[in-house]
């Protein structure tokens, strides 16, 4: 293939407690005026395609790449049907529902999958924070009253976020992301999610979104106790057998792809260059693995970029 490097069109996907923000902080042109609470920056579902703004693959999907252009693109020793990583953009303008998803030695179902992800914390209002894990000496048996009393939240372990840190949610970790984060999220390629208390409101529908009780009590790490955000002082982030993730801090340019196999890169802060092309405040950009020769560069100042690969 000719091109340094593959974008895709992003994938808006309204949601009852998104807001615009995607607009404002990274300048898209986001659909309608309903809240936008997810943009799918790279995906490969049944359902959801990212399609390739390139000519050299204009049109294609994330799928075709992964299916015809696998070596080339992708690198050697890869089997999975599908693409395996997900990366989305999250406002959240109101508080998402207390979830979990399940571990692979926790599957009962064909249809499920296991689902691991980090979130990167690009802006956090004054007062904003998550929910992560359970408040320490919370049991099985108290989770379960909780959730018959509608108790829930007074069980979380919650924690102000802080842009550019980030936290870890393995499969099995309840967890919800609060109001007033914009937030970066790689994630295994999964549709599993499992709600176990949505505060009482109501979809966009108007009526009460679905929950998973019995699903999320099978679940649930009840060992699990009060996990804290990273500050992101060691370059990787996440080093797991479904994907790795590095931040790369620039004062200067790097060599993208030195382990021969693909790099995404999403841009945190500042902005980059690769090549001849010029990526800005929450672009995207795929570099692939027969591509050896370029180097990230920071543009008019330091910059950050996210790199995720297998």
């Amino acid at each position: 293939m000719q091109s340094q490097c593959l974008t895709f069109h992003p994938l808006y996907k309204e949601r009852v407690w998104g807001g615009r923000r995607l607009a404002t902080i990274f300048g898209r042109n986001l659909p309608g005026e309903n809240p936008i609470g997810e943009s799918w920056e790279l995906v490969d579902r049944e359902d959801s395609q990212s399609i390739v703004c390139e000519p050299e693959f204009l049109g294609a999907s994330l799928h075709d790449l992964w299916t015809d252009h696998r070596r080339e693109i992708f690198g050697e020793g890869y089997d999975s049907f599908r693409f395996p990583i997900i990366a989305k953009i999250l406002d959240a303008s109101e508080v998402l529902s207390v979830q979990v998803h399940p571990a692979p030695d926790r599957l009962t179902h064909a249809n499920e999958e296991p689902k691991s992800e980090i979130w990167y914390f690009i802006a956090a209002d004054q007062r904003a924070g998550i929910y992560a894990g359970l408040k320490r000496g919370v049991s099985r048996e108290d989770f379960e009253s909780a959730v018959a009393s509608g108790q829930v939240s007074e069980l979380l372990h919650h924690i102000p976020s802080r842009p550019h840190a980030c936290i870890a949610i393995p499969s099995g970790r309840l967890h919800a992301i609060g109001a007033g984060n914009v937030i970066f999220e790689i994630q295994q390629n999964s549709d599993t999610t499992y709600r176990v208390f949505d505060w009482n409101r109501l979809g966009l529908d108007g009526r009460p979104r679905e929950l998973h009780v019995e699903e999320s009590l099978r679940t649930i790490d009840f060992n699990d106790f009060e996990p804290a955000l990273t500050e992101c002082d060691a370059e990787n982030l996440v080093d797991w057998h479904c994907f790795s993730v590095d931040r790369w801090a620039l004062d200067s340019g790097r060599q993208a792809n030195a382990e021969r196999k693909f790099s995404i890169f999403q841009v945190a802060a500042g902005k980059v260059s690769f090549g001849d092309r010029i990526f800005r405040h929450g672009d995207l950009f795929l570099v692939p693995a027969n591509y050896h020769r370029g180097s990230v560069k920071p543009v008019d100042g330091p910059a950050t970029v996210l790199r995720t690969t297998l």
